[in-house]
């Protein structure tokens, strides 16, 4: 009997934790592969939450969560422009059951889904466990940015049930930009179409404007958003996320993750409504110095002769490789082994992602500076600097 299914079968393991998990079998080495923050979690979350286990709140909550919670994040996205009451919105497991909550929620096996490439990877992957068919949009190499003619030209020829948006992206960090959206609001207005919109580091964004396709009220029933606070307070570990949708499809998503998770933990609850509420400067703060550390990396990576595109939100980067002659698994493997660095390949994010790294400048300074500086010694054993 064969036990595994055939959909389970033919996806893999992710490509950035197998590069992470690498890093033991190299002693001394440095890791920039995780998209895991270094600060600790704010007092407050932390207070609120031992208050939490102290009042006995370590029960069940509602399927969608505290009310408290749900009346912040709509609030909190107030603030962006996009309006979500808080009967519109489910808190998730994280931002990744709240992928895959939805996923199954709205795809049937056959469906076809237009999904970016280079992309985070969990999307192609729950696509196809659930059976449907996952059809790649490339982005500008330029700057990663919406190729609206590939983009246009998939939505003509295949009948798409559903499309993701990634802004503040992961590999890429690229953001939408308002000529996008804009161009992007007037396709979905036109196509009978469900766009999930993953904005999890919409708390990392290094430009003044937000820009997200969920501003545009007309279109909402067509817009499901995912996002969390893995990244925003860094509490990747307590998993807590959230789904926005409208009315008539948030109870649908409920139903799924009801007979999957019941609810979020409570106590994680408890203490993301205390940083909403508290620790917002924080997260500014926060913000501001991933800012500074971007221009480092992005300055040291020009020095070092990479092509480059300058990020401008999440804590990623993701420079060519193509000069090198090498595929983005041998040059990452080689630098590990050899250099004792750490990245991920850039084949990890999909067919788009070959030819690029993916470097986290989620470390400390000294871990970048650290890194850079054996990277840049690599390269010159390597011959490829001089």
């Amino acid at each position: 009997m064969d036990i595994i299914a055939k959909n389970v079968k033919a996806i893999e393991l992710s490509g950035i934790r197998r590069f992470a998990n690498k890093v033991a079998e190299y002693p001394g080495a440095i890791s920039l592969t995780l998209g895991q923050p270094d600060y600790k979690v704010p007092a407050a979350i932390k207070a609120a939450m031992i208050k939490a286990i102290e009042e006995n709140k370590t029960v069940y909550t509602t399927n969608p969560g505290i009310i408290e919670l749900r009346q912040e994040i709509s609030k909190f996205l107030h603030g962006f422009k996009i309006e979500y009451s808080p009967e519109e919105i489910c808190i998730t497991v994280g931002g990744s059951e709240g992928l895959m909550t939805v996923f199954t929620t709205i795809i049937n096996p056959g469906d076809k889904v237009l999904i970016p490439t280079p992309s985070y990877p969990s999307y192609e992957s729950i696509v196809k466990i659930l059976g449907g068919e996952v059809i790649n949009y490339t982005l500008d190499e330029n700057d990663f940015s919406l190729c609206l003619e590939d983009l246009e030209r998939k939505l003509k020829i295949e009948n798409i049930k559903a499309m993701v948006l990634s802004y503040p992206s992961n590999p890429t960090g690229a953001i939408l930009s308002k000529k996008n959206k804009e161009a992007l609001h007037e396709i979905i207005k036109e196509k009978d179409i469900m766009v999930i919109t993953d904005e999890i580091y919409s708390s990392l964004y290094f430009e003044d404007e937000y820009n997200s396709i969920a501003q545009y009220k007309d279109i909402i029933d067509k817009i499901i958003l995912i996002s969390g606070f893995s990244k925003m307070f860094s509490m990747t570990g307590l998993r807590l996320g959230y789904v926005c949708a409208s009315k008539k499809i948030i109870k649908d998503i409920i139903k799924v993750h009801q007979y999957s998770v019941s609810c979020a933990p409570s106590i994680s609850q408890y203490g993301a409504l205390e940083g909403l509420k508290y620790c917002l400067p924080e997260v500014k703060e926060m913000s501001l110095e991933y800012e500074e550390r971007r221009d480092y990396v992005y300055k040291r990576l020009n020095e070092l002769g990479f092509q480059v595109f300058l990020p401008r939100g999440a804590f990623y980067i993701f420079p060519s490789i193509k000069r090198f002659g090498l595929s983005s698994e041998e040059f990452c493997q080689s630098l590990l082994s050899e250099g004792k660095v750490a990245i991920v390949p850039g084949s990890a994010f999909g067919i788009g992602g070959e030819g690029y790294i993916r470097i986290s400048y989620a470390y400390s300074r000294s871990e970048l500076k650290d890194a850079f500086s054996r990277l840049e010694n690599w390269m010159r054993i390597k011959g490829y600097i001089g």
